[in-house]
């Protein structure tokens, strides 16, 4: 039985597919050596026109992160277009919540401000993708929130075994 039950609108499930066709355009530039050179002198060319400052200069290690990033959002993307259902929704709402924390780091220390663009989407697509799941389950059937129903009868399930 699961844990949560999913939203199984239509529409929500273009939100997840759209979700996935954002990420496999803008991340398919970062899934080989080659694509990524040129994503990553595009990127700097365009921080630096809106005054967001350029990528750090490429190197060996970075280029590798950069290519293991997008080769499997890549794939994560062509999953959610082919078979895009509740759950895929709920992960990506998380991954994007993770990505988001991330870029916020690295724009606290420094990272360059074109960062912003794309904190933006990821904020704005995990909302979107979480926030079903979040408003359905703020309370349960009796009223109370989920969680405290499910410690309630972890502890009634407990004291029975013991008995």
């Amino acid at each position: 039985m699961p844990l949560l039950p999913a939203p199984s609108s239509a529409p929500y499930l273009r939100v997840v597919r759209t979700s996935a066709w954002y990420d496999l355009v803008v991340t398919a530039g970062f899934a080989t050596p080659w694509t990524y050179g040129l994503l990553h002198d595009a990127l700097s060319t365009l921080g630096t026109a809106l005054g967001l400052g350029a990528l750090p200069p490429q190197d060996p290690m970075q280029t590798l992160y950069a290519n293991l990033m997008g080769s499997v959002v890549v794939v994560w993307a062509v999953l959610r277009l082919v078979d895009p259902l509740p759950a895929h929704g709920l992960y990506d709402g998380v991954a994007r919540a993770l990505f988001a924390a991330w870029q916020t780091y690295a724009l606290a220390h420094g990272g360059p401000g074109l960062l912003w663009l794309f904190l933006g989407v990821e904020a704005a697509f995990g909302i979107a993708q979480l926030a079903p799941w979040l408003r359905r389950h703020h309370t349960g059937p009796t009223g109370e929130r989920p969680w405290v129903g499910w410690a309630r009868q972890r502890t009634v399930n407990r004291t029975e075994e013991q008995t």
